[in-house]
């Protein structure tokens, strides 16, 4: 199961890089949630399932372009843990990273729940000790 939610994270990313914005949402659960209540600026938030299309699509409106950069999908059995780096360019040619890392928590085979944290450490240690 643990490849598969790891596939299921890729693809919900690089759906969003496309900004196929449904194609994304048909991977969540009926109860998706986006956990951004740790984000710094503007689009800090917890945004549920019938909130998260007019969202994203904001967030992909104030700049010319975002794209999300996994660094590593990290598999601890029930969850995924994936450090990234977003890239926004501004409308003025401004380009500007930011490292973060999200938590992926499934549910029957699609996201449940995507949580962010400023640091690594932060996904890791919300998910528990390692066996």
């Amino acid at each position: 199961m643990s490849q598969e939610n790891i596939a299921i994270a890729r693809a919900f990313l690089e759906a969003y890089n496309r900004e196929e914005f449904d194609a994304a949402l048909r991977l969540g659960t009926p109860a998706l949630v986006l956990d951004f209540s740790r984000a710094l600026g503007p689009y800090r938030g917890v945004y549920r399932r019938n909130e998260i299309r007019g969202f994203l699509e904001e967030l992909n409106a104030t700049f010319e372009s975002v794209r999300f950069e996994p660094r590593d999908f990290i598999d601890t059995g029930d969850y995924v843990v994936v450090p990234l780096t977003i890239h926004f360019e501004g409308r003025d040619g401004i380009k500007v990273k930011a490292d973060t890392t999200n938590l992926w928590m499934f549910r029957d085979g699609a996201v449940e729940r995507i949580v962010l944290y400023q640091e690594l450490h932060e996904a890791l240690e919300a998910v528990g000790p390692s066996e």
